[in-house]
């Protein structure tokens, strides 16, 4: 019998390693780099526990090496989504019912795993497999994860704490139950840490959940799932169904049972998700909570009084980081014409120094865009700006897929601030530029505000603190995350809660207690210590 009231340790940001040249961290990773690449690897679905074989395969490939072989996955459909429900509610049961104390211990275990014995595992699966340097991987599939499941299983304990008052002679409690049925989570392949975050969210809160990963992201997904394995989550609790998006999510979409959407990938995606969820809506038990994090067209915009070394850093570091793959990556820049010319000239002298190549090699800074389809999209805007009389590409462009799908950093002015790559999503590693008259700071801000049917992120550079709070308020709907003289990227779990609005999403704040408190149903209780025993009220006796 366990009657402790227990407290949750309390959570700190992950230490991110440095892995200078020398160290003991630097070594292991580039052992167990060496390790994967030697290892094909079969990845299952996973359905109540049970490793499954499909036989319909698709190989894994590193995106910076496509010759090479990492392994295969074996896809699923209609019958592995239907077998997955069934898994889901056989599971909800027990695992709705254990002690939150309990499921607190699963997520715990797995933080402190990832952070000794699994943490070259795992970031050497995201770098092989997604194309990250060595220090995108530490920030995003070690730190953020690490820091999702502590610092969600201290949100858990924050909600459940929240009880309402309760009058003399009266017990008033609030239960938060998982809700009915299970949930989807759809995850995408650019952060290793929201594919482990998507899933674990509502499991943590009680429920039961069906994951389908990205296809390309699935190297990585498999060993999270073994993580999780090795904590100690229960078979059925989480069902991982690698393949294709309507084979799999339409069958469970229609399922009476389907309560929640957990999401992140592109708007179209997730509006069409949105819209067969409306078709459907009759057939559910309830109506199903729907949570997405989308696309975004994340801004820079530099006021006069900004410090152009610091722009022109943000600018590389911002758009050019994971080859510009962050959904909140800089894509379009705002500068005054009085400091174009030096902003100019620092951002192109640190593009030059910039290294492009495979993830083995620590000195690289940009590797490769994620598959033939994001090259291809993405080599298409470079060539059309080429050739465009609105636009000049004045630093990069050079494209090859001969060995990996490698694209230069790519800056491109433009004297449209509507061009198309200053309205569209890009995915890659490719700013625009627009430059505005100085006494025209204003209408600028307008058009930033204005120009995009995103509201992401976005970040001013100013030193005048008027024009920040001018800016700050000018564009409050323009941004979920707006950064004061820093780049936009970069949110930390427990320091700034993630997402957008608009076409961006839905704004649940993952990295927070508003992103659990989707996945829970809230049951209030009253309970009477002194029940009455007669139903007149005083006011009815007479005078």
């Amino acid at each position: 019998m366990n009657n402790a009231i227990a407290r949750i340790p309390t959570p700190e940001n992950e230490p991110v390693r440095a892995y200078e040249p020398g160290s003991n961290e630097r070594a292991s990773i580039k052992n167990r780099l060496k390790e994967l690449k030697a290892t094909e690897v079969e990845v299952p679905a996973i359905i109540g526990g049970e490793y499954i074989y499909t036989g319909r395969t698709e190989e894994i490939n590193p995106p910076h090496e496509h010759s090479h072989k990492l392994g295969v996955f074996h896809k699923c459909e209609k019958a592995e989504a239907e077998r997955a429900i069934v898994s889901c509610l056989d599971a909800r049961h027990d695992w709705s019912r254990m002690h939150w104390t309990d499921r607190a211990a699963i997520f715990l275990k797995a933080a402190q795993l990832l952070s000794e014995s699994w943490r070259d595992t795992l970031n050497g699966a995201t770098m092989l497999g997604q194309s990250k340097n060595i220090y995108q991987a530490e920030i995003d599939s070690a730190c953020e994860l690490i820091d999702f499941l502590r610092f969600n299983v201290h949100y858990m304990q924050q909600i459940y704490e929240d009880q309402p008052i309760s009058s003399n002679g009266t017990w008033n409690q609030v239960q938060y139950r998982g809700l009915e049925g299970f949930v989807l989570a759809v995850t995408p392949f650019n952060f290793t840490a929201i594919q482990g975050n998507l899933p674990t969210a509502p499991a943590l809160m009680g429920n039961t959940v069906i994951w389908k990963p990205s296809s390309t992201a699935i190297y990585s997904a498999f060993y999270i799932y073994k993580l999780l394995e090795q904590a100690g989550l229960p078979p059925g609790v989480i069902n991982m169904l690698p393949g294709d998006g309507p084979p799999i999510g339409n069958p469970i979409m229609a399922s009476e049972h389907f309560s929640g959407l957990h999401f992140t990938g592109s708007t179209r995606t997730f509006q069409s998700m949105w819209h067969l969820i409306g078709t459907n809506i009759q057939n559910y038990n309830g109506y199903p909570r729907i949570v997405g994090e989308t696309g975004g067209k994340d801004f820079i915009v530099a006021h006069p009084s900004a410090e152009p070394i610091t722009v022109a850093t943000a600018i590389v570091r911002g758009g050019y980081e994971y080859q510009g793959q962050k959904c909140s990556a800089a894509s379009r820049v705002y500068l005054p014409k009085s400091l174009w010319p030096v902003i100019k000239q620092k951002t192109i002298e640190q593009l030059e120094t910039i290294k492009i190549g495979i993830v083995e090699d620590f000195g690289n800074f940009v590797n490769a865009v994620i598959d033939q389809k994001s090259y291809d999209k993405i080599k298409s805007y470079i060539d059309q700006a080429s050739q465009d009389p609105e636009a000049q590409i004045i630093y990069g462009g050079k494209c090859n897929d001969q060995e990996g799908y490698f694209i230069e950093p790519t800056l491109i002015l433009t004297t449209n601030p509507h061009y198309r790559t200053m309205e569209e999503e890009l995915f890659g590693p490719v700013v625009t530029i627009y430059i505005y008259d100085d006494n025209k700071y204003t209408e600028i801000l307008d058009t930033i505000n204005q120009t995009s049917p995103y509201a992401l992120t976005g970040a001013v550079f100013a030193s005048d603190r008027g024009v920040i709070v001018k800016t700050r308020e000018h564009l409050i709907d323009a941004a979920g995350n707006f950064y004061i003289n820093d780049k936009p990227t970069g949110a930390v779990v427990g320091q700034q809660p993630f997402g957008g609005a608009r076409a961006s999403g839905t704004n649940d704040k993952a990295g927070s207690y508003l992103n659990l408190i989707r996945w829970v149903s809230a049951r209030t209780i009253k309970e009477n210590l002194n029940p009455p025993v007669n139903y007149r009220y005083p006011f009815l006796h007479s005078d």
